[in-house]
C-alpha cells in the first residue's frame, strides 16, 4: 500500500509528503469516569464548552502543523496531550521508518493553537513541552520489528501548568471517551474523528468525521486500521483520535493512502502505541482519560 504521512511543516517552507509502506475560563471540577485502560483524575477539567485545549485542537511544534488526540495522565496528576511522532521528526520527505528517523529533543516547545492556516498559526492558546516521542524510544531502544517501526507514531505533551485549567479530555461534537478499544475494527465499522487541518481554511463544518473501517490486516499484528472517512485527513490532520462505535479510542491518524485504496486513512493502533510508551516513556502511571461528556456519535 502506498502512503503519505500528514503532517504540514511550514518551517521547511513546504508540505511533508512522506512515503511509507510500500512508498509516512472558569475551571469544572470534574473526575472523569473510570473505564478499562483509562485513569479516573482529580484534575480542574475546564467546562468542554469553554476548554481551549481538547482533542482536535491544532498542535505546532517548530513549525510543523499536527492535530491532538486524546489527553492522557499520570499517577501524579500531570496532564499530557497526544499526537503523532512524525509531527517532531527531523528527517527527510520520504523517511517513515520510525526506528530510523531522529526526534527533536525531549524538552522541545509544542503550542495549542486554534485558527492555524496557511497565512498563519492563528492564535496560541496554550503550550507545553514535549516528554516522549515513539519514533525517540524505539531509536533508543533498539526496537527492530517492522510492524512497530512503520506504525507506531505517536507521542506525549506535557501541559504546561498554567494551561492546564483550560484542558478537557471530551472529543468536541462526539464526546467521549469512554476507554481504550482492544480488538481493533471490522469491515464497515462505523468510527469517529475531529479536527480541522490548517489546510482547510478554518472551515468548522469539516472538522467532525465520520468514517468507515476497511477491515484489519492481520499482517502488521494489529498495529494499524485501514479507514475512509467522508473527508479524509490531510496534512496537518496527523495525530487525530479516532473513536470506536461505542465511543473507545481506537487509534491515532498517521497516513493517507493513495494506492491501491486512495483517499484512504491509516491509523496506528492507540491500545499497541500507549502500551509501548507506558513501558519506555519513564512516565508512572501514564493511562488515557476519559471525557467528562457522554459519547453520543449523532449518525
Amino acid at each position: 500500500m502506498q502512503l503519505t504521512a500528514l503532517t504540514r511543516r511550514s518551517r521547511r517552507g513546504k508540505t511533508l509528503a512522506a512515503l511509507a509502506g510500500s512508498t509516512v475560563l472558569a475551571a469544572a471540577f470534574v473526575a472523569s469516569a473510570p473505564a478499562a485502560g483509562a485513569a479516573q483524575t482529580t484534575v480542574a477539567w475546564a467546562p468542554a464548552d469553554e476548554a481551549a485545549i481538547h482533542p482536535g485542537v491544532q498542535m505546532y511544534t517548530g513549525g510543523a502543523q499536527c492535530t491532538a488526540n486524546f489527553v492522557f495522565s499520570d499517577a501524579a496528576s500531570n496532564v499530557y496531550v497526544g499526537y503523532a511522532a512524525h509531527c517532531a521528526g527531523t528527517g527527510e520527505a520520504t523517511d517513515t521508518n520510525g526506528c530510523a528517523v531522529e526526534s527533536l529533543p525531549l524538552g522541545t516547545k509544542v503550542t495549542f493553537n486554534e485558527g492555524g492556516s496557511l497565512i498563519s498559526e492563528g492564535t496560541q492558546v496554550g503550550s507545553g513541552t514535549l516528554v516522549y516521542s515513539s519514533w525517540e524510544a524505539m531509536g533508543r531502544v533498539g526496537t527492530t520489528d517492522a510492524n512497530t517501526c512503520a506504525y507506531n507514531d505517536f507521542a506525549l505533551v506535557k501541559v504546561d501548568a498554567a494551561d492546564v485549567a483550560k484542558v478537557n479530555p471530551s472529543v468536541p461534537f462526539f464526546g467521549g471517551p469512554v476507554g481504550i478499544d482492544t480488538d481493533g475494527t471490522k469491515l464497515g465499522d462505523k468510527l469517529y474523528s475531529y479536527g480541522n487541518s490548517s489546510l482547510r481554511g478554518g472551515i468548522e463544518l469539516l472538522s467532525p468525521k465520520f468514517g468507515t473501517s476497511l477491515g484489519d490486516n492481520a499482517a502488521d499484528g494489529g498495529w494499524s486500521h485501514p479507514l475512509y472517512t467522508l473527508t479524509p485527513g490531510v496534512p496537518g490532520d496527523s495525530g487525530s483520535g479516532f473513536l470506536s462505535a461505542d465511543g473507545s479510542a481506537v487509534g491515532t491518524l498517521s497516513t493517507l493512502g493513495l494506492a491501491p485504496l486512495p483517499l484512504s486513512n491509516n491509523i496506528g493502533d492507540l491500545a499497541h502505541e500507549l502500551a509501548f510508551a507506558q513501558q519506555h516513556s519513564g512516565i508512572s502511571g501514564l493511562q488515557l482519560v476519559n471525557g467528562t461528556e457522554p459519547f453520543s456519535p449523532i449518525l
